[in-house]
């Protein structure tokens, strides 16, 4: 994957630019000693009579441009440049297939964010979008699944793309269920897809026990570890009931309780099998802690070389300053060489 960035401006010889504090101190002293005299006389008395004093625009104007060029001509010689940093990662190699429970019960509020009551799959679509954004450099898909699995991203690098088909990940795109192992059979069949991985893997997250599809989990577990594809599994949700948000009569928003029924046995099973690791989160911090914890598990090193190519700006300035050296010298030859 190839990245650049532009750097700010930077100088070769940042010392020179201490020879601008010279400009100030030049346009003082021209300032004290004024123009050179046109015409000499002994006395001014007489031309004082003739008319009002008045003061010369065009002269400070050529003393203007003069400074100007210097000051252009001073930042040339610091050697400005404008960088621009070329990138090359190579792909860690690690591929994930992300299988997310989209079914009817993720819609209970037992988890929190910001210390107010939010469902599960909203939490789920937050943590989730951490965790992708905490491995740039693995190819990363996503997998949702009700009653079955659909597909919300192929592997890829492109995580903003593939973080914008996370936020359109919501309940009711398939008919309601759980289907585990559906699942996992589909994201093994996506990751073996790629010949160069060095490790694969996939972490399930559901609320519920398996009750559709047509393949059991166990034998998607089995299938999964024969092509080397471990399967880390979450059960996410509160032990015991969970609140349901309901709308009553009157369209208000209210709480019904309903039993949670995780199978965690099987879940555990599924990671055993596969030498993965079964964790179960039953509030928004465990759950944080749990993707904290699989991404340190996995990790590869990634190669970078990195390069920076640089464009040169002082043929641009030294270019203003003998422009501005050409517009004095025109205007001291034409208007500026009138008497007053």
């Amino acid at each position: 994957m190839n990245l650049f960035d532009w750097n700010p401006v930077m100088f070769a010889h940042p010392w020179v630019l201490l020879l601008l504090l010279l400009v100030p101190l030049v346009a003082l002293l021209e300032g004290r000693r004024g123009a050179a005299p046109a015409v000499i006389y002994s006395s001014l008395q007489a031309m004082i009579k003739l008319g009002k004093l008045r003061r010369s625009r065009i002269g400070g104007w050529l003393t203007s441009l003069l400074l100007l060029a210097l000051a252009l001509l001073i930042v040339a010689l610091a050697q400005p440049r404008l960088g621009q940093t070329f990138k090359t990662v190579q792909a860690s190699g690690i591929d994930i297939m992300l299988a997310l429970d989209v079914s009817g019960s993720m819609i209970a509020e037992d988890f929190t964010i910001g210390g107010e009551p939010a469902s599960r799959v909203e939490i789920i679509k937050q943590v989730t979008e951490k965790f992708i954004k905490d491995r740039p450099n693995d190819r990363i898909g996503m997998m949702a699944f009700a009653s079955r699995p659909y597909l919300v991203s192929p592997l890829t690098l492109d995580h903003d793309w593939l973080l914008r088909n996370l936020e359109r990940v919501t309940l009711g795109q398939v008919e309601d269920g759980t289907a585990i192992g559906s699942a996992i059979a589909s994201c093994t069949n996506r990751l073996i897809e790629r010949k160069d991985s060095k490790s694969r893997m996939v972490v399930l997250l559901t609320d519920g026990e398996s009750n559709m599809g047509k393949i059991s989990p166990l034998t998607a577990a089995d299938a999964a570890k024969a092509v080397g594809v471990k399967v880390y599994t979450i059960g996410a949700g509160t032990r015991g009931y969970a609140p349901i948000p309901v709308r009553d009569p009157f369209g208000r928003k209210v709480y019904q309780r309903m039993k949670v029924d995780v199978d965690e046995d099987t879940l555990k099973k599924i990671a055993d099998t596969t030498g993965a690791k079964f964790f179960r989160a039953t509030d928004t911090e465990g759950l944080e802690k749990i993707y904290h914890e699989i991404d340190a598990l996995e990790k590869s090193t990634v190669e970078m070389k990195q390069y920076t190519q640089y464009q040169e700006l002082f043929p641009w300035l030294i270019g203003a300053a003998l422009g501005l050296l050409a517009v004095q010298t025109l205007l001291a030859q034409t208007v500026g060489s009138r008497l007053p």
